[in-house]
């Protein structure tokens, strides 16, 4: 067993694919202690982890945290290192044992993403360009290209500077929320990277709400700018979410929820350094090019 990576698992009402999730991460040579956050399923999801899979770790939330269940994940671990991992995504053999040699390596280095291939046609993920031909300048150490932001199921991090940044934000839920924490980390002076060797999988689940996730990937998107960016950059972030969206009751809703979150946004600004808000003013103009980051169901 590598005591130096653990793995988090959030689930709800996904109990076959969970299972399989689980079947897999068993059968890695690196053999990490798995923990798994449980989001009030009904579908009996704990007991069956419990029955098959005794030597995971399982947390019953209670209700539904979201991506929330992974801060109580991470503080069920001993390990220095997590991989997130959802209940549709697996990490290949060697994966994780790469990551713990890189973070090793690179004490400064915060997040590693790994290369994401979709089932069942083992096809690279549509972002994958996006990640392998980041523009962002990097120092001479970093293992890849240089990214300011993470797939949150599909990333390892190092714990403590996962601790430092708070975690995922509880009011932001689910959906693109690893953007936000993305941004604290490099505000805190983390590197972020794309590794092309680290490799794992998804393969989507049926069991969808794609119109809710919409809806709160664009509202908390609109938080992040203005929580984050000045000004400039948050006008010119809010411009391209609203022209990307199609004029459907689901953007209306995201847009008024981000709206009734005004208070709140302007209670938490924080403005990230000029180096962050200058690699975000980079990293515009291919994310406009890309039909991988259209809000659509």
């Amino acid at each position: 067993m590598n005591d130096r990576i653990g793995v988090v698992v959030i689930t709800k009402d996904r109990r076959p694919e969970l299972l399989r999730t689980l079947r897999l991460l068993e059968d890695l040579p690196e053999r990490p202690p798995t923990v798994v956050v449980d989001n009030a399923s009904t579908d009996s999801t704990p007991e069956a982890v419990a029955a098959e899979h005794p030597d995971v770790g399982l947390i019953r939330a209670g209700i539904n945290l979201g991506a929330v269940g992974r801060n109580l994940g991470v503080e069920a671990l001993s390990t220095p290192y997590v991989a997130f991992c959802d209940d549709d995504t697996w990490w290949e053999p060697g994966s994780l044992e790469r990551a713990v040699r890189l973070m090793d390596e690179h004490p400064r280095l915060g997040a590693i993403t790994a290369r994401l291939l979709v089932e069942p046609r083992g096809e690279e993920d549509p972002l994958t360009p996006e990640l392998r031909d980041s523009p962002l300048p990097r120092p001479g150490w970093l293992p890849g290209p240089a990214l300011l932001g993470i797939l949150a199921g599909v990333s390892v991090l190092r714990v403590d500077a996962f601790r430092r940044v708070g975690g995922f934000s509880r009011r932001l839920w689910l959906g693109g929320e690893e953007e936000l924490l993305a941004l604290d980390l490099a505000a805190d002076g983390w590197w972020m990277c794309w590794d092309e060797l680290m490799v794992a999988h998804h393969r989507a689940s049926t069991v969808r709400d794609p119109r809710g996730r919409r809806r709160r990937g664009v509202r908390n998107t609109l938080w992040t700018a203005w929580l984050r960016r000045p000004l400039g950059g948050a006008l010119s972030h809010t411009r391209f979410v609203l022209r990307s969206l199609p004029p459907d009751l689901t953007s209306a809703l995201a847009v008024c929820e981000a709206v009734a979150g005004i208070p709140w946004v302007l209670s938490e600004h924080r403005v990230v350094p000029d180096h962050v808000e200058e690699g975000l003013r980079m990293l515009a103009e291919p994310r406009e090019r890309s039909s991988a980051r259209r809000y659509v169901d």
